[in-house]
């Protein structure tokens, strides 16, 4: 087993349990078939093998197994009740035993902690504890995944660089081959890739996937690394490789659906993720419903609110937007900071689309502060555009600078499709104040890097853009013609300085219908704020 050689394996466990049937010779052929992706096998011979333990009072044995079921429950067949069921069996086996099997079943706490629970304090807790054991004990292997656990809970808790300096020790001994466990040596590298995504480390990712996947490659079995490569898809998507991101997922879901199907839940949520850059906002609906189904959902419910909220927002529904990513939010734990910032920048877009200042100042003043320890060059930029968005509700010029500060913050670390979006934001700002030859040349570059990258639908709505704004200079209609009468109303409103509740009780509707009055007016005007709404409507007057 130490080659990796799992039919060879498998072949002498059989042969042993041939001559007679012993709790060890099960656990190795349960071990052989997992890497063979024989999960009906791993099933019967783990659980055969438990009870043989049970039966031989040999409890250290049957808690290893019960342990290893309790993690098959939850990545085969997404139950997270049996497997939680199979860890209370080991606790009671083990006791206060300081033995390796403890310092293992304290790593699939930590697995559960983070994965199921998105609660990374406690998963912190419980790597310190492996960790700790694997030292005394001179387990190399225990220790350094343990590390690796904590310095994934540490990212998700904020404490971005302790948690990496953590991650690229553990890595470091998985890659030399100081590691042996060959299922402890693939899951330390997922946890870098996997936090190098979470806090947007495009730079970390870059320098260590290249020797990852080269390992995988090299490697003697087909799962190795296949989680790793979910999560380095997800990098390949910030950096704008979408063909190779797109070709990573679709090899990935393919492989762990047959095998460990509810594991395939975090590449289909990336993949609905692409296809929603890529405008084919269907298909990315179709993957997020298949996500969201058993056995996928416990893995990430909640992380496909976050893409519901953006697919809404793109379609111009802030309201609905609004509902799914508060929904998100109420879903992540007060501790767990970078998933929190992911829903706090739509938080921020969605009350700026809805014209709330107050409550779009609010949700700023709670990112900055989550990410206020997060010094990724992508994680300053997605501040800086969540700035530029609130700014331009009331001072144009400080949100010029927020917009331009965000496209060369995502530009530099390699994040061209968010630095795209950012141009498209200031030329449409440059717009409101009067600047139209320089808005367009933004525009017109973000139309360039959307098509550079593949993303047909956002560089045609750049064009078009950047073609009404050229033609703005000759004669044409009436500025505000697109807009309906009671359009026309609120914008008169907003221009006299009323708040949606005010607009709300003097036109007698109520506040949900201003807030998408007010939305359906920046969008057909092209503007990104209540303030320049009421500076265009108080430039060219009354229809």
């Amino acid at each position: 087993m130490l080659r990796a050689a799992w039919p060879e394996a498998r072949a002498y466990f059989e042969a042993a349990l041939a001559r007679g049937e012993t709790p060890e010779a099960l656990e190795g052929l349960g071990a052989a078939a997992w890497w063979l992706s024989d999960v009906s096998t791993v099933f019967a011979t783990r659980e055969r093998a438990y009870r043989l333990y049970r039966e031989n009072k040999e409890a250290r044995g049957a808690a290893r197994v019960a342990a290893a079921l309790a993690i098959d429950y939850c990545t085969f067949q997404g139950k997270a009740a049996i497997a939680s069921g199979w860890i209370r069996r080991a606790e009671r086996l083990l006791g206060d035993e300081a033995c390796r099997e403890l310092g293992w079943l304290l790593i699939v706490k930590t697995h559960m902690a983070l994965m199921i629970d998105h609660d990374p304090a406690t998963a912190q807790g419980f790597a310190i504890g492996a960790g700790s054991l694997g030292r005394t004990l001179d387990d190399v292997d225990l220790e350094m995944l343990a590390l690796a656990y904590e310095g994934l809970a540490l990212v998700s808790l904020g404490q971005v660089d302790k948690g990496m300096r953590c991650l690229d020790e553990a890595t470091t001994a998985a890659v030399v081959g100081e590691m042996s466990d060959i299922d402890a040596t693939c899951t330390a590298c997922c946890c870098l890739i996997y936090a190098c995504e979470k806090a947007r480390d495009l730079e970390r990712a870059a320098e260590w996937c290249a020797q990852l996947k080269e390992r995988s490659l090299r490697s003697s079995y087909r799962l190795m690394f296949a989680l790793c490569r979910a999560h380095y898809a997800g990098v390949l998507i910030w950096r704008g490789d979408w063909a190779e991101a797109e070709a990573e997922l679709i090899d990935v879901i393919g492989e762990l659906e047959r095998t460990h199907r509810a594991q395939a839940a975090e590449a289909l949520v990336l993949l609905a993720e692409l296809r929603l850059r890529q405008g084919r906002l269907d298909e990315a609906s179709a993957l997020l419903e298949r996500a969201q189904s058993p056995p996928y959902q416990m893995f990430v419910g909640t992380r496909c609110l976050l893409s519901r909220t953006a697919i809404a927002l793109d379609l111009g529904n802030p309201v609905a937007g609004l509902d799914h990513v508060q929904r998100f939010l109420r879903a992540v734990p007060a501790g767990n900071l970078l998933e929190r910032a992911a829903g706090l920048e739509l938080l921020v877009r969605a009350h700026a689309m809805l014209g709330d200042c107050r409550e779009a100042e609010a949700a700023l003043r709670e990112l900055q502060g989550v990410v206020s320890n997060v010094s990724t060059g992508a994680m300053k930029a997605a501040v800086r555009f969540a700035e530029g968005r609130v700014a331009a509700m009331s001072d144009p010029l400080v949100a010029k600078a927020h917009f331009e500060d965000a496209a060369e913050l995502f530009a530099y670390s390699g994040a061209p499709f968010e630095s795209a979006e950012a141009r498209v934001e200031l030329g449409r700002l440059l717009s409101a104040l009067g600047r139209r030859a320089t808005a367009v040349d933004e525009i017109l570059t973000a139309a360039r890097t959307f098509g550079a990258i593949g993303a047909a639908a956002e560089a045609r709505k750049a064009q078009s853009l950047a073609r009404e704004l050229r033609s703005s200079g000759g004669k044409r209609a009436h500025p505000l013609h697109g807009l309906t009468k009671r359009e026309l109303e609120v914008l008169a409103l907003i221009a006299e300085g009323l708040t949606n509740r005010e607009v709300a009780t003097r036109l007698c509707r109520s506040e949900h219908t201003v807030h998408r009055h007010v939305a359906n007016i920046l969008g057909k005007l092209g503007l990104s704020s209540r303030a320049a709404a009421a500076s265009f409507a108080a430039k060219y007057g009354p229809l």
